[in-house]
């Protein structure tokens, strides 16, 4: 039971590794790089590493007892062969998420004493196996494993990133510093913080200025060139000479005379009344004239039938003109109208 535990265990934490592999290979291909939550992961990484390793050791140490059941079960005393493995599964039992593990130390220790269990869990006379007490072991990992397994990563998902820290060479076998904040956004949540330009060089610890601690001021001077602060209180030395504005007057030469010519407009007079002098003829030569006042009716013996004077009308155009050559008056249509009421 003990040992398919243990490959069950190994299995899902090789399929949570892989995940948390491509999680440190999109930290360090942000821009910029969170170096420092991906140092901390990677750290995850070497811990499930040095568990799944010490799963395999002690899975064959389980295999082995399997075999020397019988052995076992027939001396009084743990045989001198096997007080490593057993001293070492009794030793890992509170270490590891294996329930098996707990009850094979419970059976141990009915079985050689209370004493051989301490003596275990102490390791006493160095019995146990020195690779699973590393691999158990509370202590961080050192420093520079942590950097190789970025830069491994970095290679197997072709992410093109390089340490800002450079590992001195007294911190490469002590654990990993503990984050400073110099790959954290200043201003993330709003947006409006100062830009913090990465250039992917590689620096000394020392040498790393933190732009988010750095005091703003908004109002410091670029350096180059020098460039006067305005002072209202300054007045500028001289006379003031207001700007010119552009003239707006167009020279006579670049007048177009056609521009300002008025259209003509020809307005017809009224009918009977005598035109002015200031009169403009129409321009073209198409234009009729209106039509003149009728002329006065004819006399008694000249047509007894109204048809015939509306031939003539129609005729003439519906106008006639009077016998002296002037058009007809008022008096002149009234009396015609009367005739033409009498037929």
């Amino acid at each position: 039971m003990a040992v398919s535990r243990f490959g069950i265990a190994s299995n899902k934490k090789s399929a949570l590794l892989k995940q948390n592999m491509r999680e440190v290979a999109v930290l360090l291909a942000e821009d910029p790089p969170k170096e420092e939550k991906a140092r901390i992961k990677a750290e995850a990484l070497i811990r499930d590493d040095y568990m799944i390793e010490a799963y395999d050791i002690l899975s064959l140490n389980c295999d082995l007892l399997s075999e020397r059941m019988k052995l076992i079960s027939y001396s009084k005393q743990c045989p001198p062969d096997l007080v490593s493995c057993v001293s070492t599964l009794i030793y890992a039992a509170p270490r590891i998420d294996i329930p098996e593990l707990v009850i094979i130390r419970k059976q141990f220790r009915a079985k050689y004493g209370k004493k051989f269990e301490e003596d275990a869990l102490n390791n006493a006379n160095n019995v146990l196996n020195e690779r699973v007490v590393t691999k158990l072991s509370v202590q961080p990992p050192a420093a520079y494993l942590v950097q190789t397994y970025l830069e491994t990563i970095c290679e197997k998902y072709e992410v093109d990133w390089s340490p800002t820290v450079r590992l001195k060479p007294e911190q490469i076998g002590e654990p990993m510093a503990p984050p400073k904040g110099f790959s954290v956004e200043a201003g993330r949540g709003t947006g409006l913080g100062p830009v913090i330009a990465t250039t992917g060089t590689t620096v000394v610890e020392e040498d790393i200025t933190m732009a988010s601690s750095a005091e703003y001021n908004p109002h410091a001077k670029p350096s180059g060139e020098y460039i006067p602060e305005y002072n209202p209180s300054v007045k500028p030395s001289g006379e003031y000479i207001p700007p010119i504005a552009p003239s707006s007057v167009v020279e006579s030469s670049k007048i177009d005379p056609n521009d300002f010519v008025e259209p003509d407009i020809f307005i017809p007079a009224a009918p009977g009344s005598t035109p002015s002098n200031d009169f403009v003829s129409p321009p073209s030569n198409d234009f009729v004239s209106p039509p003149s006042a009728p002329s006065a009716p004819p006399t008694n013996g000249s047509s007894t039938n109204g048809k015939g004077n509306d031939k003539d009308d129609d005729e003439n155009g519906g106008t006639q003109a009077s016998s002296d050559g002037k058009g007809s008056t008022y008096d002149d249509l009234a009396a015609r109208f009367d005739n033409l009421k009498n037929l």
